[in-house]
């Protein structure tokens, strides 16, 4: 629900999202088109089908309770190297590598002494995870503990204190031992380099894709083509739509059948 969505958008969803789904037995037998109308606005609503996806696979081959291990986790629809790891450690105590852009940020600098953090991999930064926090003992709880208490916490410093643009290295509690610290904050390969700039959402495809899904979600009822194009163009032809449309139906989030839309039952 965070992808590309602040927070504090996604705070009242995620509470309405788990009160009316409160496990994945409840999530599995809704339907695609309640779970879409659920996510609303959200950033990337295909990220829905998947979580009712992963609902229906746990229920079917868990007895209904999420798996705790990194390998039953990467197994499930959507479930990527990250995802499973913040699951296995921040919901079961599973000591694992929980590398995102801002852990990357820190392991670059303070071990590397390179300002920016290398492209994503998951073995890699699996070994420079073990090699900076190897894995604690299993039969060690207070070990464990510290594992996971670390993931937390190299999250929270890339994202307050070593940050990309203005890292405020005067109150970094690792400072001391930051390579890049020591040699003098050496710039980057793509310093100077100027940044791509974001495509506009104003007059884009991902634009129209949202006003037609907000349409269809607004109804239990199959909108005629026609009608459809009439309320998301709002006067005139906007070649957009049949694009849009075409991406929305390849991606399973809008049904066409019979010269009508409708989100997918």
């Amino acid at each position: 629900m965070l992808q590309q969505t602040q927070a504090a958008r996604v705070i009242p969803r995620w509470e309405a999202f788990v009160e009316r789904w409160p496990s994945p037995a409840d999530l599995a037998r809704a339907g695609d088109a309640d779970v879409l109308r659920a996510w609303d606005r959200l950033g990337y609503p295909r990220r829905a089908l998947w979580l009712r996806r992963c609902a229906v696979e746990i229920v079917e081959h868990h007895d209904g309770r999420v798996p705790a291990t990194r390998e039953d986790l990467l197994a499930l629809p959507g479930i990527g190297p990250y995802t499973a790891a913040a699951v296995a450690s921040f919901a079961f105590g599973v000591p694992e590598a929980v590398v995102d852009t801002n852990v990357r940020r820190v392991l670059a600098r303070v071990e590397e002494g390179s300002e920016e953090p290398w492209a994503p991999n998951a073995a890699r930064d699996l070994a420079a995870y073990r090699a900076l926090v190897p894995a604690p003992p299993p039969d060690d709880a207070t070990a464990v503990r510290r594992a996971n208490r670390w993931n937390a916490a190299a999250m929270e410093l890339g994202a307050i204190v070593c940050t990309a643009r203005t890292p405020a290295c005067e109150r970094c509690p690792v400072a001391e031992r930051c390579a890049w610290r020591r040699a003098g904050y050496p710039a980057g390969p793509t310093a100077g380099v100027p940044r791509r700039k974001q495509a506009r959402y104003e007059g884009s495809d991902r634009e129209m894709r949202g006003r037609i899904l907000h349409e269809l979600r607004a109804t239990t009822t199959a909108v005629p083509l026609d009608a459809l194009h009439d309320a998301v163009v709002r006067g005139g032809h906007d070649e957009r739509f049949a694009r849009a449309l075409a991406s929305l139906e390849a991606d399973a989030l809008v049904v066409v059948d019979d010269g009508a839309a409708s989100l997918p039952s």
